[in-house]
């Protein structure tokens, strides 16, 4: 006790004089910033900062064009719909005009004409002619509403979406790991309904529109030829309310577009994880983000609304004048005009308001709408896939023969600027070898059956079976041959024999066969429908067990020479792993099986056992001469009571 005394004399002197330091701080606060600066300088000093740029970010935020639409969008929807049969369709609306003006200056000329004992000469002609233009107008608006809105446009709605839709399916599994579901849901949701009805809405009223006001300040003229002195400034004037009024609603648009997907993934989300959310009392969370990402949707509302009504009263004066100036000069000219003629100027005049204010309305919504197209188009030319089928590279129709697979100096990474997972691997298999490939977490096992498939393409190096380059191939070639056991069973909605035979290629007698060696029959057999029995979505009302047989009796089903299990016996029983492996054992004997073994216990009477380390091949040998040497192997197989 006395020798530590001097002790803490010490610290209790340190601890006094930090108090005053801070104290004289406290009354000096420029001394406190620069002692943080001098202390931000040592640390800088003792622990520069790292230079190996951060890890990329997996999942970006969605971007929005800015600025006007490309003519490229508006020429992409043009060809889907037909540039020819679009020409037509604008001189059918030319025409279903013209019929209306010729019509109501027909009945205008009418009301002049000279009346005898109190009666208008000529009048049967009068009427046939009236009513020929109202027939041929009603004819023209049936066709043009029935070629284009109910034919080519639909069509062209259902081109654009094949388009996008087999982008989508041959795009890299890459993409749906940095792509939220919500953005994919999005475009199929909200932009196809957008390109399937609102768009060919906006074109109708738009042509619409435009031939009437074409047609208005055509009489104006006509009649009145100095109407055209007031016609120029005022059109000046639309043009600029039009384009500042487009370039704020067609970004709205855009912006309203964006903010929708973080709802629909949340959406998503929230459905998938509803137990969980429960089981910890989280829906109060939960329903204040879906509320918080609702509100950010909805900020592009309120300024929509507000450049509505500056929309409204600039259309209304540019209306009012041309109604002002076309009475004007119909007064002036009144000696050299019908009284009809007036009439029909005055007439036509006074509708043109709502008229610019719907076309100008219809070129906003148009250039809004055809957003969704620049949207879906996107999709339509991301980078997809290797080629389904490569016709002048297709192996024979039985390869593989043998099985034999062949790793040459092989490299993968999952994606550009990210480290490699594989790294040099080097390794033969003969055929008929049954290869355990074991490994710690994140050792590269499942990346390898990734490699095999072509679901991960090569950094470097070249994967050959039975001296075929799979590089070279189509993926429907490669795949087609190879049979995957997953982890995770997967089953459709749908019966169970579709989800075993979805190509309907093989007899009911086939599929109880292997029913039978899957050790299923006596489940399908009690069902009502038996092979026809209804799985839900996702295979919900089977258990695991039965969904992971259902898997190996649609492997069984298939019988290729290479088969890969990814740790299939990894989340059922022990009983219904003993049922697979024997089934393998006999099934697919003279078959080449990789195995990626979360039991060792099913592994050891394998040919080989490969040991992955960090992407690397640590031991590959039989697991008799892996055991002996005591290597990484061994430790694992004495971990589990085996050694």
């Amino acid at each position: 006790m006395v020798d530590s005394e001097p002790v803490v004399s010490e610290v209790r002197k340190q601890f006094i004089r930090q108090i005053s330091v801070i104290s004289a701080d406290l009354e000096n606060p420029q001394k406190i910033s620069t002692r943080k600066r001098k202390c931000s300088e040592r640390k800088a000093a003792e622990h520069p900062p790292d230079k190996k740029p951060s890890a990329q970010k997996l999942i970006h935020a969605e971007t929005a064009e800015t600025g006007r639409v490309k003519l490229q969008v508006f020429w992409e929807y043009m060809k889907a719909v037909g540039p020819v049969l679009c020409v037509f369709i604008c001189f059918l609306y030319c025409c279903q005009n013209a019929a209306a003006i010729g019509a109501n200056v027909w009945l205008s000329d009418w009301t002049s004409d000279s009346v005898v004992n109190g009666t208008q000469t000529e009048t049967s002609m009068r009427v046939g002619v009236y009513a020929a233009l109202g027939l041929t107008q009603g004819l023209l608006i049936f066709i043009t509403c029935f070629l284009s809105r109910a034919y080519l446009m639909l069509k062209a709605s259902q081109m654009i979406h094949q388009q996008m839709l087999q982008g989508t399916l041959l795009f890299p599994l890459s993409f749906f790991e940095a792509t939220p579901s919500g953005r994919i849901l999005n475009r199929f949701a909200k932009d196809i309904d957008t390109i399937d009805t609102h768009i060919p809405e906006n074109i109708d009223i738009w042509m619409r529109t435009f031939w009437y006001t074409a047609s208005v300040l055509l009489i104006c003229s006509t009649l009145t030829p100095i109407f055209l002195i007031v016609v120029v400034p005022l059109m000046v004037f639309y043009w600029w309310v039009q384009r500042f009024y487009v370039a704020t609603s067609r970004q709205l648009k855009r912006l309203e577009s964006v903010s929708r997907s973080p709802i629909y993934s949340h959406f998503s989300e929230t459905i998938t994880g509803t137990s969980v959310i429960r089981a910890y009392g989280r829906q109060d969370a939960f329903v204040l983000i879906s509320d918080k990402k609702v509100d950010e949707n909805q900020k592009s509302y309120y300024p929509n609304i507000v450049s509505n009504r500056w929309l409204g009263i600039r259309i209304e004066f540019i209306g009012n004048c041309i109604v002002l100036f076309a009475a004007l000069f119909s007064v002036i000219g009144r000696s050299k005009l019908t009284p009809g003629l007036v009439g029909l100027s005055v007439s036509y005049a006074l509708q043109v308001t709502m008229s610019l204010n719907w076309m100008v309305r219809m070129t906003s919504d148009l250039e809004s709408n055809i957003v969704a197209v620049e949207r879906v188009k996107e999709y339509s030319e991301t980078e997809t896939e290797a080629p389904w089928i490569v016709p002048d590279k297709r192996p024979p129709e039985d390869w593989p023969t043998q099985g034999k697979v062949e790793f040459n100096d092989y490299s993968v990474r999952y994606r550009e600027g990210l480290d490699l997972v594989l790294k040099n691997l080097t390794l033969q298999v003969k055929g008929g070898e049954k290869i355990g490939i074991v490994g710690r977490t994140g050792a590269g096992k499942s990346s390898m059956t990734l490699c095999l498939f072509r679901i991960l393409e090569a950094a470097a190096g070249e994967i050959t079976i039975d001296g075929v380059k799979i590089s070279e191939i189509g993926l429907h070639d490669l795949r087609s041959k190879l049979t995957i056991i997953p982890q995770d069973p997967v089953l459709f909605s749908g019966t169970l024999r579709m989800n075993l035979d979805p190509f309907e290629k093989y007899a009911d007698e086939d599929i109880w066969k292997v029913l039978e060696l899957s050790h299923l029959n006596k489940f399908v057999s009690s069902q009502p429908a038996g092979i026809n029995h209804e799985c839900s979505e996702g295979g919900e009302n089977l258990s695991v067990g039965q969904r992971q047989l259902v898997c190996l009796a649609r492997a069984l089903l298939r019988k290729t020479r290479i088969l890969v299990l990814d740790e299939a016996t990894a989340a059922i029983d022990l009983e219904t792993d003993d049922l697979i492996q024997s089934t393998i054992r006999t099934q697919f004997e003279d078959c080449t099986v990789f195995t990626i073994a979360h039991r060792l216990n099913t592994i050891l009477d394998y040919t080989k056992v490969l040991v992955l380390d960090k992407g690397e091949i640590a031991e590959f040998d039989t697991p008799t001469n892996l055991i002996a040497k005591k290597g990484i192997f061994y430790g694992m197989a004495k971990d589990a009571g085996l050694a």
